[in-house]
């Protein structure tokens, strides 16, 4: 039968929101990951996952903490997808199963909506899904499942305990009160035992059996007609069956007192024997410790005047490092200056050659002549393209010119023409 799990609350929006709302959540919430996965995997057994999923897809069983630690992303990933897809097909609704090449973004979108849909809130950012662990994926999948077993009609009952069946005793009829006796003794003892006090079925039996046998006893007294020997021969039969046998239960705190005293005894046996050795290594730690503190002191009255004449030599090293700092400063500040002066010298140098040598060189004089020469070229060949273009420029004037007097004598009317007006 299923029994519910213990009730834990779900990680909602607030456990996943952010930082300041998780510090609110108090010390044991890093570990509420782990009992939300065993409730997931609980839930995936009785929706039937290895059948439809594991079998069909050649998928590896879950354990309990598969999706609480990382392990391998890429395999974890897939597998929410896979499961997710398969619980919202479960709840009622129709979502394709996610393939190998398909966006993971689209699809961490897609299984959100879903989700809201149901009316669960998702208020964390898609890319904590990403990664195909952690409490964001084990939310999901919960409230998934929660919706799956919700549609498919799965209601959570009451544990059913199992209880344990005791053997009933054969008690003579001769021993009867006897045999009630030790039940009450018993009966006192499990009621001074047992701190919550509940009713015991044993305990009625043996109240409803005195009971019985005083008022049968009130009744009449029977006389026995059975004979002695037969009797004792059949209390010797029965006698084994009779033996009432007490099962270690290992729950007993009775076990663990003696335990307990079993383990102080050994402890204080084990002390005794190692108490020895560490007093005796105590002993001889402490006289090392001697030797080589009076050792100590006698080296250090032997090199005392050592010791002093080295501090002197430190002192003297520590003043000769400071003159030589101070010198080798002013060293290094002269020898910046001198490569400095060196840097100018040779730029002088430098001017004064390239000075010289444009004073003997005779090369700009022939270049300024080869320039002249060029010029002079230039200015014959423009001066030849000016005359023709005013060559050009005249003719067509002086063609404009007899065009025109073409059109004024053109335009004159003869005079016998006249004469007929």
């Amino acid at each position: 039968m299923a029994v519910a799990p213990a009730a834990v609350s779900p990680v909602g929006v607030g456990d996943v929101a952010g930082e300041s709302q998780s510090v609110e959540r108090g010390p044991g919430a890093a570990y509420h990951v782990f009992v939300v996965m065993e409730d997931l995997a609980e839930k995936l057994k009785l929706l039937g996952y290895y059948k439809e999923i594991l079998r069909r897809n050649d998928l590896k069983p879950l354990h309990r903490l598969y999706f609480a630690l990382p392990t391998n992303p890429g395999e974890q990933f897939y597998m929410f997808c896979t499961l997710a897809a398969w619980l919202i097909n479960k709840a009622g609704c129709s979502f394709e199963q996610p393939q190998e090449y398909d966006d993971p973004n689209a699809t961490i979108s897609n299984i959100l909506s879903e989700l809201r849909s149901f009316g669960r809130s998702a208020d964390f950012p898609p890319s904590k899904l990403k990664s195909g662990h952690g409490e964001h994926v084990c939310y999901v999948l919960d409230c998934l499942a929660e919706e799956a077993l919700k549609y498919v009609g799965f209601s959570w009952k009451r544990p059913v305990y199992p209880v344990e069946e005791l053997e009933e005793e054969i008690v003579p009829e001769d021993d009867a009160e006897l045999t009630v006796n030790k039940v009450e003794e018993e009966i006192v003892e499990e009621e001074t035992d047992n701190e919550e006090n509940f009713i015991d079925l044993n305990v009625l039996k043996a109240q409803t059996y005195r009971l019985d046998m005083n008022e049968s006893a009130k009744q009449d007294i029977l006389e026995s007609t059975t004979d002695a020997a037969e009797w004792y021969l059949e209390v010797e039969r029965v006698l084994p069956q009779l033996k009432v046998t007490i099962r270690t239960d290992n729950k007993d705190w009775r076990i663990h007192v003696d335990q307990m005293h079993q383990y102080k005894n050994e402890i204080e046996s084990a002390l005794k024997e190692t108490k020895g050795f560490l007093d005796k290594l105590q002993n001889e730690i402490s006289r090392n410790l001697e030797k080589i503190s009076s050792r100590e002191k006698y080296i250090n009255n032997q090199l005392e005047h050592l010791l002093q004449e080295y501090r002197a030599a430190q002192a003297q090293l520590s003043e000769v490092r400071e003159r030589y700092q101070q010198a080798s400063g002013g060293v290094t500040e002269r020898t910046r200056i001198l490569s400095e002066i060196t840097e100018e010298l040779e730029k002088v140098k430098q001017e004064l050659e390239e000075k010289g040598s444009s004073m003997t060189d005779g090369a700009p004089l022939v270049k300024i002549k080869q320039s002249l020469t060029k010029l002079k070229q230039e200015t014959v060949q423009m001066n030849i393209r000016i005359g023709v273009v005013e060559h050009t420029l005249l003719q067509a004037k002086l063609k404009e010119k007899s065009n025109m007097t073409r059109d004024m004598h053109a335009t004159v009317i003869p005079e016998s023409a006249m004469g007929n007006y």
